[in-house]
């Protein structure tokens, strides 16, 4: 039965379930026998740490030790100094919540969740201990053994029982992002693309995302032998140009197919090229074969350039080298999933050495202010709840002021923390009724540790079933966080109503606190929060524009379709288009591109020949330095000048390959730039 159907009927939801369950009824079952003081924070942790793939759980076992370890020796280190003033005690609590958070909203990756649990950590062992302060240290360590213990059962449960690969789990990723980038690439060489798939193309920038994600799990994979995260990276860096090239495929054949300039020879080479990319899954001397004759095809149709070039001849000369490069692009993607997914280390193919030299980590968008504006709400939130928690002279208001901030920090990251807020708080009702079901009307009736396992086995499993859907997950979760409640995991039973009532009201009463501080925190964040990103994008072409070293394009189109990434989600939350012209930064991705292909010229010419060109550059700084989300004025006509001189007076340079260099950059940045400007006139 293959995987589908069994997803369809409930299979990995029902195995995730169980192996849960046992690791969190393990987790309990050793907790008693040690005699740890409270076991329903081995019991939670087994839960929290769960998660369909094995690597996934390992390598967020290994984040959550580092950073309970990490929270704890904090708690550890500022109690005892400010014992004795428990406002000076919030503050510092609250600011050190903040610079976890600051620090995992500019990682970004699973490795974040390290930072903001050694945040969150310090709140649960300080804010109970601010009237014993004394008694810091043995807190500290026996949270530490509690959630350790929870981290290893979860761990080993589902590392060893049917552990689903993370490597199985990315190579069919890679497989569906391999077939979805051919078919936007065929409809880009399509000489009237469909307007619907466009909008597609740009989920393009979220799946190298989510691959880089998933690279982060696999060192951890315990199911199969891991392919290496090198060929990963490389994978992500070929994938990352098929956006930019087939937009700039399209672009030319809109242009010459507009100007009825697409001849009979460039409509036959797009269409078997659209055969080709149609065909990249069969053998792979096959599809090198064929790729080998295109690309010969393609070179083939670049007009020479010179003074007698016209514009139809330039816009010719582009389509054909990028077309060549969009097909060595896509050869160069197969390859590497075939390196992904072979378990011999030797390479697949002599293409795959060069691919994979010089691999390092992939650079992304790093929103400093946003970062700053989540780590002050962390923090206000816990200063706030602090003041009225101390004012009122409700014992219980610490658990409320503490779940706040950890739900502060947790979604800090989220562009509308209101949404899974609620969730959670929906889910903490529902926690509150089975509590109240099982602390008084079942718990009486059993006796013994295996009892209690049978007793919570159907809402457990039930639950963990729920959990391992994203679509029920965050309501599910706060529900099973219910279920391993003082009340029902611990050691002797407890009848006390009136303090089940006092707990049930800090955690429903915290999680209100914590959507009110969202709401009143976050209520302009995403406007904000997109304009930064489209700002942040400018600054660099700006930037970019005016730097003397050597361009790393790679760098740039990764920090790119990270924003587009992060903006695609964003807009669609607030509304707008991302095919807006106001929003379009695919354009001012292949305008940076074009940046770095003149400035890889000018490296190699003296500054007289290269006279222009620092023009055309200082030009394009100054308009992207000027640019309003607000109101994005076009590109001032005088850089379309210096465009049009670049382009002539390259035309008769004695080298061919700088006049091929110069025209290929400067006719992309007049298509991006100028997409309806009259058609650049004879170059002689």
């Amino acid at each position: 039965m293959n995987a589908p159907v069994l997803a369809r009927w409930g299979v990995p939801a029902a195995i995730f379930s169980i192996k849960a369950f046992l690791a969190a009824i393990l987790a309990a079952y050793i907790s008693f026998a040690i005699g740890l003081e409270r076991p329903y924070w081995a019991f939670l942790t087994a839960y929290i740490v769960a998660a369909p793939l094995a690597g996934a759980v390992v390598s967020k076992a290994l984040f959550r030790v580092i950073g309970t370890f990490t929270g704890a020796t904090a708690s550890v280190l500022m109690v005892p100094p400010l014992a004795h003033s428990p406002e000076l005690l919030t503050l510092v609590l609250a600011l050190w919540l903040g610079l976890c958070v600051f620090v995992s909203l500019l990682d970004r990756t699973p490795r974040g969740y390290m930072f903001v649990l050694a945040g969150y950590t310090a709140c649960l062992i300080v804010l109970p201990t601010v009237e014993t302060p004394d008694q810091i240290f043995n807190v500290a360590v026996l949270r530490v053994q509690e959630i350790t213990l929870g981290i290893l059962c979860g761990s080993l449960i589902h590392g060893v029982v049917l552990p689903g690969s993370v490597s199985t789990f990315l190579l069919g990723r890679v497989a569906m992002m391999l077939r979805d980038a051919e078919r936007w690439s065929r409809d880009s060489l399509e000489l009237e693309p469909d307007p619907s798939v466009d909008a597609e193309k740009r989920r393009l920038a979220q799946d190298v995302t989510e691959l880089h994600q998933l690279s982060i799990h696999l060192p951890f994979d315990s199911s199969r032998l891991a392919p290496r995260v090198r060929t990963v990276r490389a994978l992500q860096d070929q994938l990352s140009l098929l956006m930019p090239l087939g937009a700039a495929v399209a672009d030319r054949v809109a242009a010459l197919h507009g100007r009825e300039a697409l001849g009979e020879e460039a409509a036959a080479l797009l269409a078997d090229t659209r055969a080709w990319l149609g065909t990249l899954e069969d053998d792979r001397t096959g599809r090198e074969a064929v790729a080998a004759d295109l690309k010969a095809r393609c070179a083939a149709l670049e007009p020479e350039v010179g003074p007698q070039a016209g514009w139809d001849d330039l816009l010719q000369l582009s389509l054909g080298s990028r077309l060549a490069s969009l097909i060595e692009a896509h050869l160069d993607c197969r390859d590497l999933a075939e390196q992904l997914g072979t378990r011999d280390r030797r390479p697949v193919s002599a293409r795959i050495p060069p691919l994979l030299e010089g691999r390092r980590n992939r650079e992304v968008h790093r929103d400093y202010r946003g970062a700053v504006r989540g780590a002050a709400g962390a923090t206000a939130t816990i200063v706030i709840g602090s003041a009225l928690w101390i004012g009122s002279g409700w014992n219980d208001g610490a658990t409320a002021v503490m779940l706040a901030g950890v739900f502060l920090a947790l979604f800090s990251a989220s562009d509308n923390p209101l949404l899974p807020l609620w969730m959670f708080f929906n889910g903490t009702v529902i926690a509150t009724l089975l509590g109240l079901i099982y602390a008084f009307g079942i718990l009486p009736r059993i006796d013994g540790f295996a009892m209690l396992a049978m007793t919570l086995a159907p809402p457990l499993l039930v639950l963990g079933s729920f959990m391992h859907s994203p679509r029920y997950a965050g309501v599910a979760l706060p529900a099973l966080l219910g279920m391993g409640s003082p009340f029902i995991i611990a050691e002797k039973y407890t009848d006390n109503f009136e303090v089940f009532f006092n707990s049930s009201m800090a955690q429903l009463l915290g999680t209100l606190f914590a959507i009110l501080m969202a709401r009143l925190l976050h209520s302009a964040g995403l406007e904000s929060a997109i304009r930064r990103t489209l700002r942040a994008g400018w600054r660099d072409i700006a930037e970019r524009a005016n730097l003397y070293g050597p361009p790393d394009v790679r760098g740039w189109i990764n920090r790119m379709l990270d924003r587009i990434a992060i903006l695609s989600p964003r807009l669609a939350l607030s509304g707008k288009q991302p095919g807006e012209p106001l929003y379009d930064v695919l354009r001012d991705l292949r305008t940076g591109v074009a940046i770095g292909e003149l400035r890889e010229l000018r490296l190699h010419l003296p500054p007289a020949r290269s006279a222009p060109l620092t023009s055309v550059l200082a030009d394009v700084g100054a308009y992207y330095r000027r640019l309003e989300p607000d109101r994005r004025a076009p590109a001032d006509p005088a850089l379309l000048g210096d465009i049009d001189t670049a382009l002539h007076v390259f035309a008769g340079d004695e080298d061919r390959s700088v006049r091929r260099s110069a025209a290929l950059a400067l006719v992309s940045l007049r298509r991006n730039l100028f997409p309806d400007a009259a058609a650049l006139k004879g170059l002689s």
